[in-house]
């Protein structure tokens, strides 16, 4: 009987082999988590794994860095949420430059670029625009990074089929079948539950663990969206939230501020402030990504939010809430973080300008 072949003898068998060596992922092969271009500054003192937290995430698709930066001085823990929802790409942007180029003088600050690494690994189209799978920055010295452009949920494959509906967990509360992949609509989470779950529990694990101080989720909404330019407050977090609104305002900066209503469970904001006593916000900036009436959306130079403006406005809003928490902190608490560069330099200069 004949020998039977590898498929690697075969042309395309060569061809997956050369893209896996180039670190290229492909949906439902088992690769565990997603790879991205992320270049630590010296700001950073360590790196860790969300699976730290929660051992059952290692080597799944959930599985995600997460970034240390401890000051000389002793003080409050910042946790930063990039990628919650990985299309809405100036929260994850943000992060990154955090990493890349912020540093810290007191306490210490976690860093999660990626928060929902699974769906980052590919757009599936939620608003539209599956074309949209990879953004390409220039950096000042002529080199082209590219950052994922990925989905708003979980991926199918990495997670059980979605159910006919969605009861989230522990509340009860009702909602359509495929936000059971939305890690937006599923803290607490659950040690034993399915991927979203777990990567929700586990992020609960590290602020508890860490006795996290403040915690900014960063997302994204379409341009037309109520929810643009809006500041989202657990109710405890309101004051610090309504003091930073003021300041921003003093640069220019108009957001709108809304608090967490009781009868909605599972954001971020809301269940990390109820159980865990952290100050906890959601931040939305605009993305023509997000409109599905928009044809061939310019995510990163639309002249209506260009995406350094977004980014800027981000960072600029981490910087008015990490001011005022000061103000209302004892001292010993108190969390300071900087940038070599003034951050309005983002509003007028390509992001590029920025990056490592």
């Amino acid at each position: 009987m004949a020998r039977r072949k590898s498929p690697l003898y075969s042309l395309g068998g060569w061809l997956l082999l050369f893209l896996l060596l180039l670190g290229v992922t492909f949906p439902g092969l088992g690769l565990g988590p997603t790879s991205h271009d992320v270049r630590p500054g010296y700001g950073v003192s360590e790196l860790r794994w969300l699976s730290d937290y929660l051992p059952a995430l290692k080597g799944t698709p959930g599985d995600t860095p997460v970034y240390v930066m401890k000051g000389k001085k002793e003080g409050g823990v910042f946790l930063l949420l990039g990628g919650t929802h990985p299309d809405e790409i100036a929260g994850i942007m943000a992060a990154i430059l955090a990493v890349e180029r912020g540093n810290v003088s007191q306490g210490t600050v976690f860093v999660i670029p990626h928060a929902n690494n699974s769906a980052s690994r590919h757009n599936n189209g939620h608003w539209g625009h599956p074309e949209l799978q990879w953004l390409e920055i220039t950096t000042s010295f002529g080199e082209r990074r590219h950052f994922h452009y990925g989905d708003r949920l979980t991926q199918p494959e990495d997670q059980v089929p979605d159910p006919k509906e969605f009861v989230q967990y522990p509340s009860g509360e009702k909602f359509p079948g495929y936000e059971a992949r939305n890690l937006n609509r599923n803290y607490p989470g659950k040690p034993d539950g399915t991927l979203t779950q777990q990567v929700c529990f586990a992020i609960l694990q590290l602020v508890e663990k860490e006795r996290v101080d403040v915690v900014m989720d960063m997302h994204e909404s379409g341009i037309s969206s109520r929810m643009a330019y809006m500041l989202v407050c657990h109710p405890r977090a309101l004051q610090i939230g309504a003091m930073a609104a003021m300041e921003l305002e003093q640069d220019g900066i108009s957001i709108k501020l809304e608090t967490a209503r009781k009868e909605f469970h599972g954001l971020s904001y809301r269940e990390l402030g109820d159980r865990t006593g952290v100050y906890a916000f959601l931040m939305e900036t605009p993305n023509p990504g997000q409109e599905p009436n928009i044809d061939h959306p310019d995510i990163i130079h639309d002249p209506r939010a260009p995406l350094n403006h977004r980014v800027y406005v981000q960072l600029k809003t981490i910087f008015a809430l990490l001011e005022n928490y000061n103000l209302v902190s004892p001292p010993e608490r108190a969390i300071r973080v900087s940038f070599p560069f003034p951050l309005e330099k983002l509003d007028t200069e390509e992001l590029g300008a920025f990056l490592r």
